[in-house]
């Protein structure tokens, strides 16, 4: 254990997020030209965070109860160990798989607050193969995280950023459209190039905490709270991995499969397989799913594996309850988080530092043009963490910008979706990054610790390469 390892005190997700409320309100007196915060906009901030994020909520509370049956079962912790067992010498090689995985579910569909669901679970997977949480914690935020950073077709980044600039051109009698075909090249460079990055750094630390437990960055208060969580208390015990546990997971992974494949939006890439038949269990089809429909579909998972192993009514209920339970502090922080947003949209903040910024770069040449913008986009995307909302405030401002100024609208596209792609791997104000640390148990300012470095080596990558595309495309 190293000497500086100290119980350090440090402020919860609940209160960083209502300090940048408070920091928030307060802005808004200050700049003119925008609505001031009352005290009712922030007290009622948390509540129509809340309501605003009431779906993913909802998805989040049921997926903890669905993963507190399947943990009743025996068949999870069974399955990762036999898994570690399997892997013996070699468990280094989960990591580039796993983010690779998740990397393509950002750069198709813009896999993000889905991934809530693995991080306990990949938590408990590095731990068990000898890493610590926040390698799991990292597995699944920086890998679907520079996947989203670098989408090429995912629907709602690049596919509204690009929609949006089209019609703007449309309104604004302007002869032109975004080259899809750029933003999927300029995509596939940013995300192969910032996957490789990230691999190569959380297998770097991987190695070095699997080398020597006292490297690891957590505190000694993480460290105590991941053994009580995610550590076997019988490691020198052989765990049976039965044929009904085998079955359990196989129904398990089916599970997570069908909500990956139920989220891509197949009719844009003109895929007809999933119309009709597949609406006949939510009345959504394959492709149409979302919170609401996903929530349902792991509420009916659980219970088919409840089923298999044969629980009790009383049995299915407590174990629901717990895993919802344990789960409840990342609903909250949910909430709380999207409550920010929701109160700089009710003042027009969010669309005040826009359109001030957007006439900033008038007449700027390419090579400042372009990392302006990107710095732009990463302070929006604090206002505004969500890509959809981000992409359809913005775009119909920024992609004529670009064009008027005689650079390819579709780099200014993949700036919007870098810029916020690599800001929501660390803003306080994503659900996603508040939720999947608390359900790994790794408090804010140990992930910000963590993440610095690599977070520097993207950004100077990103720009190198957005920089370049506006300077020659």
């Amino acid at each position: 254990m190293g000497k500086d390892k100290k119980k350090r005190a440090s402020l919860s997700a609940f209160s960083i997020l209502y300090i940048i409320l408070l920091v928030l309100a307060v802005i808004t007196w200050i700049i003119p030209d925008v609505q001031n915060a009352t005290l009712g906009t922030i007290v009622m901030a948390s509540y129509n965070g809340f309501a605003n994020a009431l779906d993913v909520c909802f998805f989040v509370l049921v997926l903890g109860g669905f993963l507190g049956i399947v943990t009743k079962t025996g068949a999870l912790n069974a399955g990762i160990a036999h898994l570690v067992k399997k892997l013996k010498g070699n468990e280094l090689i989960l990591i580039p798989i796993l983010m690779t995985l998740f990397s393509i579910g950002g750069t198709t569909y813009g896999m993000s607050e889905e991934t809530v669901a693995f991080y306990g679970l990949l938590a408990a997977t590095m731990v068990a193969a000898g890493f610590d949480s926040m390698v799991g914690a990292a597995t699944v935020l920086l890998g679907a995280g520079v996947g989203v950073l670098g989408s090429t077709v995912n629907p709602f980044a690049t596919g509204i950023a690009i929609d949006s600039v089209n019609k703007s051109f449309e309104e604004l009698g302007i002869q032109s459209s975004v080259n899809n075909g750029v933003v999927i090249a300029l995509g596939i460079v940013l995300w192969l190039s910032s996957l490789i990055i990230a691999c190569a750094f959380v297998m770097s630390y991987a190695k070095k905490v699997k080398r020597d437990k006292g490297s690891t960055i957590l505190s000694l208060q993480e460290q105590e709270i991941m053994n009580a969580e995610f550590t076997k208390k019988d490691t020198d015990v052989e765990v049976a991995y039965t044929g009904k546990m085998k079955f359990t997971m196989g129904v398990f992974a089916f599970g997570f499969f069908v909500m990956i494949i139920s989220v891509i939006p197949w009719d844009k890439f003109n895929v007809t397989a999933f119309q009709g038949w597949s609406s006949f269990l939510t009345g959504a089809a394959i492709g149409e799913w979302w919170f609401g429909e996903l929530g349902m579909w792991f509420f009916i998972i659980g219970l088919i594996i409840a089923f298999i192993n044969r629980f009790t009514e009383n049995e299915i209920v407590s174990a629901f309850m717990e895993g919802a339970k344990d789960i409840m502090g990342v609903v909250l922080v949910i909430a709380v988080a999207r409550g920010a947003s929701v109160l700089m949209g009710e003042t027009g903040l969010d669309k005040y530092v826009l359109e001030h910024a957007s006439q900033a770069l008038e007449g700027l040449p390419a090579f400042a043009f372009a990392p302006l913008s990107y710095i732009l986009y990463a302070l929006l995307s604090f206002v505004i963490p969500s890509t959809s909302g981000l992409a359809t405030v913005s775009m119909p401002i920024m992609g004529p910008l670009a064009q008027n100024l005689g650079y390819n609208p579709a780099v200014m596209v993949m700036i919007f979706s870098a810029a916020s792609g690599i800001l929501n791997l660390f803003t306080p104000t994503s659900g996603v990054v508040m939720g999947g640390l608390a359900s790994a148990r790794i408090q804010y300012s140990t992930w910000l610790k963590f993440v610095g470095k690599i977070l520097a080596v993207l950004f100077i990558v990103n720009l190198v390469v957005l920089t370049v595309g506006m300077m020659v495309l």
